[in-house]
């Protein structure tokens, strides 16, 4: 096999061997890493019979340790993270492997100064900042589960989270930056806690300067911890299937599940498809804009970057702020070779006059990514000539957080680059698409249930306190395969096109949302009785959230009504999910299209939103047809 792919000719080689002989291939990728002790098999469970997978079972080792400690040997002096805060005027910091292995063990003491322990969870509810990412690594040198939470969710969300995971510590600031707007992400911590009883300490980085409150025996600052420790932290051992992180995701049904990725496995995963995906060399300067509070986030912007040696960016603010050239400003300050963005972003700045972007060289790029939903053509053919002035390959990646890192994606220049067309697998993974009854599908030009078959290194290894879930979700639908919830077509070539998803979660700008749970949220108004959500085609975003509601007292027919029940409506979904989960489009009902067995029609709502208006399929089973009319007549 080769740590980095650099032919059509290795690929298609590498691929046959990963999945003819998985073991040795995958102990080969293993071996440049340092562990403590080696493997006794490289892989077992292939799901079967309870959706259960390991990987180098047997094996010890640190995660950080191949993040930092094996580059200072060459790489002591090189930069490992540059950071560029919200507002440019502002001056950025950048960290080398050694001043920034020196922090990782500096904040894993102050962690253990407080109590943590090897197994604890801690959630970091933190800005976009160098803490972040070193509070993320501190926590894995100790041994600690860390659970990062996106800091844009509601205290209702954090608190879920919290109570899920059990989590014991919070690490989080005094406020933050986004754009134009300020955050008090530390009162946010405060109201969540009045619900969250297993949480014993709090450490709050000072980041704004604003004031902020600290319950004595509970919050500390962490300048003040800092001064008492070293910067001499040796790194826990753990065994390979050890948890390292649990990443909240929206599901189908209900509240958000824990997804819990492991030691050994992941790393292997992240480095692997990062070197890859990229064609990552020495002298490269990284730019993932995904938040380290999702998986992209974790993956590429920082444990794939810094396993592999190269130099990570890390980016405070937003695209638009305080210009639309924000992210082209970047690129050419910091000489960024390899840019990794989400289509919402590219969308929204193709809105933006052009002259925002010819305004700079972007001379550096040589890589472009996507991730996160499937990139349109119009935005890809924008994304090539305007960012990447043609002649910078484009890696469309298709993955999920419970995938731990990209499955099917080109190499950048050296498999095929198709706009709309993820590509070809990753070496060991083996996409099939299924029809109804579970059957595969053969050949190319086809189109199916997305499953994969065979575990990989990545892979979720369960939910957090709920095994049952992860294998209800993913394993059970079709057993012997991963579940992937979407569908997928195989064009003539043998690429996979992704075409979104085939159950009911709405995938808003790269981030999933279940239908349910943001019904249940919208239901918290006192003017709701019931709701249904689904998702539409949404020009910026990939999808929009389109919200049919039953209000208490019937329809509202003045103005004054209308406005005053979306807003209760909005202000429940802002306060139990976040900003980020609310409708784009409310409209208000006497009733839902339900079968005479109560089930709601999602079919047919969706069908309306998409701005369907015949062909909407059979409503005589209804118990009430007529309910379609007046929907049809106040579609929005």
């Amino acid at each position: 096999m080769h740590t980095r792919i650099r032919t059509l000719e290795e690929y298609h080689a590498d691929y046959q061997q990963s999945i003819e002989d998985p073991d040795a291939f995958w102990a080969e990728a293993a071996e440049a890493f340092t562990w403590r002790k080696k493997w006794n098999t490289v892989r077992g469970g292939d799901f079967s019979p309870a959706g259960e997978s390991t990987w180098y079972a047997g094996a010890t080792l640190n995660i950080t340790e191949n993040c930092l400690d094996r580059h200072l040997a060459q790489r002591a002096n090189k930069l490992a993270i540059v950071f560029e805060p919200n507002d440019p005027k502002t001056r950025h910091l950048r960290l080398t492997y050694r001043e920034l292995h020196q922090r990782v063990c500096q904040f894993a003491n102050v962690l253990k100064q407080n109590g943590v322990q090897k197994g604890d969870r801690v959630v970091l509810y933190l800005p976009m900042i160098p803490a972040l990412a070193i509070a993320v690594l501190a926590c894995a040198r100790i041994g600690a589960v860390h659970g990062v939470i996106f800091a844009g969710f509601s205290a209702t969300a954090v608190a879920d989270r919290i109570n899920d995971a059990d989590a014991a510590f919070v690490l989080t600031a005094d406020g933050l930056d986004r754009g134009a707007k300020q955050i008090p992400v530390k009162s946010v911590v405060d109201k969540a806690l009045e619900h969250c009883p297993s949480v014993r300490r709090v450490i709050v980085v000072e980041h704004t300067g604003w004031p902020v409150e600290l319950k004595e025996g509970r919050d500390v600052w962490y300048h003040d911890e800092v001064k008492s420790v070293s910067n001499d932290c040796p790194a826990e051992e753990m065994a390979a299937e050890d948890p390292l992180f649990i990443l909240y995701t929206s599901g189908s049904t209900g509240k958000p599940k824990g997804v819990v990725h492991t030691q050994a496995g992941y790393m292997v995963w992240a480095d692997y498809t990062f070197r890859n995906v990229f064609q990552v060399e020495e002298n490269d300067m990284h730019w993932c804009t995904a938040d380290i509070g999702w998986v992209t986030g974790h993956t590429y912007g920082l444990y794939g970057p810094l396993l592999a040696g190269s130099t990570t960016l890390l980016f405070e603010g937003v695209p638009t702020f305080p210009s639309p050239g924000r992210f082209w400003e970047v690129i050419d300050k910091h000489h960024v070779t390899i840019f990794y963005t989400a289509p919402t972003a590219i969308r929204s700045l193709m809105a933006t006059p052009i002259d925002h972007v010819l305004a700079y060289s972007l001379s550096s790029l040589r890589v472009l990514g996507s991730v996160g939903e499937p990139i349109n053509e119009e935005a890809w053919h924008w994304y090539d000539q305007h960012v990447g002035k043609g002649r910078c390959p484009i890696v469309d990646t298709w993955w999920q957080t419970e995938t731990g890192g990209i499955m099917i994606s080109a190499l950048a220049g050296i498999t095929p680059s198709v706009p709309a067309r993820a590509g070809l697998p990753l070496p060991g993974v083996q996409p099939v698409l299924l029809n109804q009854d579970g059957s595969e599908i053969e050949g190319n030009d086809q189109e199916g249930y997305l499953v994969i078959k065979g575990s990989w290194p990545g892979v979720i290894r369960t939910t957090w306190g709920d095994h049952e879930r992860a294998r209800q979700t993913y394993f059970a639908p079709y057993p012997g395969y991963y579940f992937t919830g979407d569908g997928a077509r195989r064009d003539e070539k043998g690429l996979y096109r992704i075409i979104g998803r085939v159950d009911d979660v709405i995938n808003v700008s790269g981030h999933r949302f279940g239908t349910a749970e943001i019904e249940n949220a919208i239901n918290q108004s006192d003017y709701v009785v019931e709701s249904a959500v689904v998702g539409y085609p949404h020009d910026v975003k990939g999808q929009g959230i389109y919200a049919y509601v039953i209000c208490q007292h019937g329809v509202p027919t003045t103005d004054l009504d209308l406005q005053m029940a979306e807003a209760s409506i909005i202000e429940a979904v802002v306060a139990e999910i976040g900003r980020i989960a609310k409708p784009d489009k409310i409209q208000f009902v006497s009733g839902l299209p339900k079968t005479r067995s109560g089930k709601i029609m999602r079919r047919i709502l969706r069908k309306v939103a998409e701005g369907e208006t015949t062909n909407l399929g059979d409503v005589t089973t209804l118990l009430d047809p007529l309910v379609v009319e007046e929907i049809l007549a106040g579609r929005k």
